[in-house]
């Protein structure tokens, strides 16, 4: 079976993105529904894989990355409302059995991603 897994890297700092909330759904036409909630580790990451095993299935997902409140705990000043409250990205599972990465490069007021191996 497959999995998803991601990590956030700070690039504004150098540093991996420790602590922050990520959440996910499963995106079905307007509707979404909440499947996991996890924090990054000390090094970016989390400490298990998103989704996986029988609950890893094809279908469009969504995952949202609270950036701001991991900005503020840095001690960094965003304008309110914050230019990046969430970051959001929605994507598609197409193999079952392939793992599948989606980091997410910070800053407060950029964000990039990929699908990573």
């Amino acid at each position: 079976m497959g999995r998803l897994t991601t990590h956030v890297l700070d690039t504004a700092k150098g540093l991996p993105g420790s602590d922050i909330k990520v959440e996910l759904y499963r995106v079905e036409g307007e509707q979404t529904q909440l499947l996991n909630t996890v924090y990054t580790n000390s090094d970016g990451r989390t400490d298990a894989p998103i989704l996986a095993d029988e609950d890893y299935v094809t279908g469009k997902y969504q995952l949202v990355f609270h950036t701001a409140s991991y900005f503020h705990k840095q001690g960094i000043r965003l304008l309110e409302p914050a230019f990046l409250d969430d970051v959001v990205i929605r994507f598609g599972l197409v193999a079952e059995e392939d793992h599948y990465h989606v980091p997410l490069l910070i800053s407060p007021y950029s964000y990039s991603t990929y699908r990573g191996s």
